[in-house]
């Protein structure tokens, strides 16, 4: 591997580039291929970015026609044919079949971007400075959103105090890294009589801002109950309910939104990451229009809001939602890892570890950092690329793109089975 271009002259603050020391030259799919010919099954898709695949051909064949016949790249919020088309795709297989009408609202290109946002117009909207988020929350790294975030490796960083935001216990579907915290509806009941308690010291929130699946603090999953209930708290408070959907929606969990069929009506849903299909970057939030038509034209701006290569190659992702049939092999291959995961477990009962998740979003927890880090390197020396994530990294997270070939997804699955084996017999 020759890296030393990098090492003398990026920074040092690169992160994956030392879990996945080597040089990456092409990919297909769910495969990345290394300068020296190495061949790796990608469970890690950008962080959830690569959803429809490395250089989905659908994609690529739509993106080099629009680019060779002169289209608008860059165009901050002018209308363009790229973004109609994109638009009207969202809107018809998206939102109307669900009974939405929320706005399309762009911004920024990337997830902290549309969290951002969506904190500024609770608060413009509320009147009120105090966000309500979770504990083992990543919302991003810019100082609104990093105030949301509970890493402290993150929060370290900021070099200013992270304020107006109270956070609180996740409410676990099952079993998670801080279950210790009290999660479930009773605390959010304890939350509910503190704020009707006049003498509680507490100041009525602007929004109650939460992750259905928590994907970076360990791929903890929200139950129903407790959504409903902290839906049901903000809206009682005034508050707005936002849900940040940015890494566990478009399509990973074998639905659209990670919590469709749960009966919740947000008022801001934040997406991006696979949004844009192709790896181009796109963030957008829905917004109740109630609420979006407070904005006076041009209050809140960016100059990479028009990006229509996502938009071009965003709208072809969206044709996979056009049916179910897509949606059931995203379940289909989401209960292969599963079961993968539970078998491994079932291997070192001694050790309780944790199998989480739903549809192609799925991890297991360890319950040791240095554990973790060996599996992840494990596989990496494999040929398979994965990464670790909740408290003290104790958790490694699979992600691998919707379209994964079955045969992919079950070398991978040995792979990570091999890796586990290796750490935990030498730890």
């Amino acid at each position: 591997m020759n890296a030393d271009i990098f090492e003398q002259w990026e920074s040092d603050i690169r992160g994956y580039c030392r879990v996945y020391p080597t040089v990456f030259t092409k990919a297909s799919n769910a495969r990345q291929w290394d300068e020296d010919g190495k061949s790796y099954i990608d469970f890690f898709a950008g962080a959830g970015v690569l959803n429809f695949g490395h250089n989905n051909p659908m994609m690529k064949k739509a993106l080099v026609e629009y680019i060779e016949s002169d289209g608008i790249t860059h165009s901050l919020d002018t209308y363009t044919v790229a973004k109609r088309e994109f638009v009207e795709k969202f809107v018809n297989t998206i939102l109307k079949p669900r009974g939405m009408n929320h706005k399309l609202q762009f911004m920024g290109p990337t997830g902290t971007n549309s969290v951002e946002l969506a904190l500024k117009m609770a608060r413009r909207v509320t009147g009120r400075r105090t966000v309500v988020a979770y504990s083992h929350a990543f919302h991003g790294m810019t100082l609104g959103a990093l105030a949301c975030t509970t890493n402290n490796h993150f929060r370290n960083a900021a070099g200013v105090p992270l304020e107006n935001v109270l956070h609180q216990p996740f409410g676990c579907e099952k079993t998670c890294a801080g279950c210790q915290l009290g999660c479930g509806v009773a605390s959010v009941d304890r939350l509910r009589a503190m704020y009707e308690d006049s003498s509680s010291g507490l100041e009525l929130p602007a929004a109650f801002l939460v992750e259905p699946i928590q994907a970076e603090g360990g791929v903890n999953v929200a139950s129903k109950e407790w959504l409903l209930a902290v839906q049901k708290l903000a809206h009682d408070l005034g508050a707005l309910f936002i849900l940040d959907d940015i890494q566990a929606g478009c399509g990973r969990t074998g639905s659209y939104f990670s919590f469709d069929g749960m009966g919740l009506d947000p008022d801001v849903i934040t997406l991006a990451k696979g949004l844009g299909g192709f790896g181009t970057p796109i963030a957008m939030n829905l917004v109740k229009p109630e609420y979006d038509k407070l904005w006076k034209p041009g209050e809140h701006t960016g100059t990479f809001r028009g990006q229509n290569l996502s938009f071009v190659a965003g709208k072809i992702g969206l044709g996979y939602f056009d049916d179910d049939e897509f949606n059931q092999d995203t379940q289909r291959k989401g209960k292969v890892m599963q079961t993968a995961l539970e078998k491994i477990a079932g291997d070192f009962t001694d050790r309780a570890f944790q199998v989480r998740g739903k549809g192609m979003m799925q991890a297991l927890d360890v319950g040791d950092g240095e554990i973790a880090k060996k599996v992840v390197a494990g596989c990496f020396e494999r040929g398979m690329l994965c990464g670790a994530v909740g408290t003290g990294g104790r958790a490694i997270k699979l992600i691998p793109p919707l379209t994964i070939p079955d045969e992919d997804l079950k070398a991978g699955l040995d792979i990570f089975a091999e890796a586990v084996q290796a750490a935990v017999g030498g730890s």
